[in-house]
């Protein structure tokens, strides 16, 4: 039910921003292949990975860094702490928010549980703007090549990197072994 409410919900946020809606829902597709390996944790996992980029909706900027922006949104709509975390903390956010001078507003959410953070930011570097699925290392190489090197992205996830690689590695060690493997 709350996956739902929550598809219907990023669906209406992002309808006007076709690209990024066809990145969540591969995002949540990711995520589907995860759950089962985290039990009663994968649904919170589920629920971030289509949520994860609300806050570039127009009706949930606030600070201009999305992961904070879509955060506070799903906070104020009564959206559960960990799921909060999860799109606050998804990705380089921790890294953007520096460059920003967002640390603070960024520690407004309790960093969430590290496997769950792996995971999400598995789901999102393995899914690529368009809603197909890609290598972490190809995904990284399309937003360093997308933003130019001034550009506070570019820096947060150029330092990133190495971290988030580790990161994208790490949950797929901690995957099940599927036959056939898991798409990426």
């Amino acid at each position: 039910m709350q996956l739902e409410v929550a598809h219907d919900l990023a669906d209406r946020l992002l309808s006007e921003l076709p690209d990024r809606w066809a990145h969540s829902q591969r995002v949540l597709a990711q995520a589907k292949l995860l759950a089962p390996d985290l039990g009663a944790r994968g649904a919170p996992l589920m629920v971030s990975a289509v949520l994860h980029d609300v806050g570039y909706a127009p009706s949930a900027v606030d600070t201009g860094q999305h992961m904070i922006d879509g955060a506070r949104y799903l906070a104020r709509l009564g959206w559960p702490p960990l799921v909060c975390s999860l799109v606050a903390y998804h990705s380089s956010s921790e890294w953007e928010a520096a460059e920003l001078g967002l640390s603070h507003d960024l520690a407004e959410f309790e960093r969430p549980p590290s496997d769950l953070l792996d995971a999400i930011t598995f789901c999102d570097l393995t899914s690529g703007p368009d809603g197909a699925l890609v290598d972490a290392t190809g995904r990284l190489d399309e937003v360093l090549c997308r933003y130019a090197p001034g550009h506070v992205v570019h820096r947060a996830v150029a330092a990133a990197r190495p971290t988030l690689l580790a990161m994208v590695e790490r949950a797929e060690l901690g995957l099940a072994p599927r036959p056939g493997g898991y798409p990426m």
